[in-house]
C-alpha cells in the first residue's frame, strides 16, 4: 500500500499540471499509469508522422557538413525505430543518397554501379571525402544554399522621387506617342488652312444662291 502511494506521488509530481489534469485520477498506480499511456498514444502517432514528413523533405543544402546531415537522418531513423517503425540500414543509405544535391551526381552513379553495399560508417566516410573533393575542385559548391534576394525599402524622399520620375517617363511616352495635329481642310474648295465656313469661295457661292439663311447656319458651326 505504501509503495502504491509512493508510486502515485512520484508519477504525479513528475507531470505538469495540464497533463495531470487530463489524466483520470486513480488510487492504483498501475491503473493510473495505463491511463497516462492511453493519453499519449495519439500524440505518439502525430510525432511519428512529423518525423516521417521531415525525413521525406530534408535535403542537404551545404550549410552544415555532410556528416552532420547523415547523422541527423540517422537520428530520425532511430526515433522511428523506437516507435516500432524500424528502417533497414540499406534503405536508409539509399534514402540519404537521394537527399544529396546534384553536385553529388557522379558520386551517386558510382555507388549505384557497384555491387557491394556500404555500411553507414562507410557512407559517412565516403560522403565526407567527396564533399572535400568538391570544395577543392568546384569552388561554387560552397554556395549551394542560395538566399532569396531582398528588396530595398525606399524612404519617403526616394519614394516620392521615384513617383515623379515615373510620371515624367509616362508623359514623355505619351508625347512621343501622340499623332501630329493636322491643319484644317475646307470641304468646299479642298484647300488646306481654313474651314468651309471661312471659305471666301463658299461665301460667294452662297451669296449668288441668295441663301443667306444657310450662310448663318454655317457661320455658327
Amino acid at each position: 500500500e505504501s509503495s502504491n502511494r509512493m508510486s502515485l506521488m512520484i508519477m504525479k509530481s513528475s507531470m505538469s499540471v495540464a497533463i495531470r489534469g487530463a489524466v483520470p485520477d486513480s488510487n492504483d498506480a498501475k491503473t493510473y499509469l495505463a491511463s497516462v499511456e492511453e493519453q499519449f498514444k495519439g500524440s505518439s502517432k502525430a510525432h511519428t508522422s512529423t518525423i516521417i514528413m521531415k525525413m521525406l523533405t530534408t535535403r542537404y543544402d551545404g550549410t552544415s557538413g555532410v556528416r552532420e546531415h547523415i547523422m541527423m537522418m540517422n537520428d530520425m531513423a532511430s526515433k522511428l525505430k523506437g516507435m516500432e517503425m524500424a528502417i533497414s540500414e540499406g534503405f536508409l543509405i539509399h534514402f540519404i543518397m537521394t537527399s544529396l544535391p546534384v553536385q553529388f551526381g557522379p558520386f551517386k552513379i558510382n555507388y549505384n554501379i557497384k555491387k557491394e553495399k556500404w555500411k553507414m560508417s562507410e557512407l559517412i566516410a565516403m560522403c565526407v571525402q567527396e564533399e572535400e573533393r568538391l570544395k577543392v575542385e568546384r569552388p561554387d559548391f560552397a554556395h549551394i544554399a542560395t538566399a532569396a534576394p531582398t528588396r530595398k525599402k525606399l524612404k519617403g524622399k526616394d519614394k516620392g522621387k521615384k513617383k515623379v520620375d515615373l510620371a515624367k517617363s509616362i508623359n514623355k511616352a505619351n508625347v512621343s506617342g501622340t499623332k501630329p495635329v493636322q491643319a484644317p481642310k475646307c470641304n468646299f474648295c479642298r484647300k488646306v488652312g481654313h474651314l468651309r465656313k471661312d471659305c471666301i469661295g463658299f461665301k460667294d457661292w452662297l451669296a449668288k444662291k441668295g441663301n443667306d439663311f444657310n450662310f448663318m447656319i454655317y457661320e455658327s458651326l
